[in-house]
């Protein structure tokens, strides 16, 4: 399983400015780590893995980066991706397509085989933005720029539409 180590040698050999942050207790998971750095959700990356039915039948694997404001929709990553079936990878198949633990899989290092989207709303300044390492407990914090540009991956919209006839389509029409 990789680990908070192995983040940080990978990014000082990149010579990306970064830093490890010791966390006041673990997290189960990085839904908690908002709280446990005392950041907003926005600026906190989560990795959601998804099992995906391809249109010609293929199964395969797909980590969605995303905030943990905005976590990724079934039905949105189905709809970016064009494939048939988007259902959340059960854990030991996350385990073994990222080589973290389920719920810790860190943006960065992910395998060169995995599929990778990233959220079109994650905002590439220079402020700095939260992710977690793999480990209970640490975090890596770093410029939200430089997260941004060492992801590997296609940038795709996960917004669901709103249906026609909403109010908020309504009120656009006046």
């Amino acid at each position: 399983m990789k680990d908070a180590l192995a983040i940080h040698r990978w990014l000082l050999a990149h010579q990306v400015h970064h830093e490890i942050v010791r966390l006041p207790r673990p997290m189960t998971c990085v839904d908690e780590l908002p709280e446990a750095v005392s950041a907003a959700p926005g600026r906190c990356v989560a990795v959601t893995v998804f099992e995906v039915a391809t249109r010609i039948g293929r199964e395969v694997v797909v980590a969605v980066v995303s905030a943990v404001s905005d976590p990724p929709q079934a039905g949105a990553v189905c709809g970016a991706l064009g494939v048939r079936q988007v259902r959340l990878a059960p854990d030991f198949l996350v385990n073994s397509a990222t080589d973290y633990a389920a719920g810790l899989v860190s943006p960065l290092l992910l395998p060169e085989g995995l599929a990778v989207a990233v959220d079109d709303r994650l905002r590439a300044d220079t402020d700095p933005i939260f992710t977690a390492t793999g480990e209970r407990h640490t975090a890596l914090s770093m410029r939200a720029l430089d997260l941004l540009t060492l992801l590997p991956g296609k940038t795709v919209n996960l917004r669901i539409p709103r249906p026609r006839g909403s109010r908020q389509a309504v009120a656009i029409r006046h």
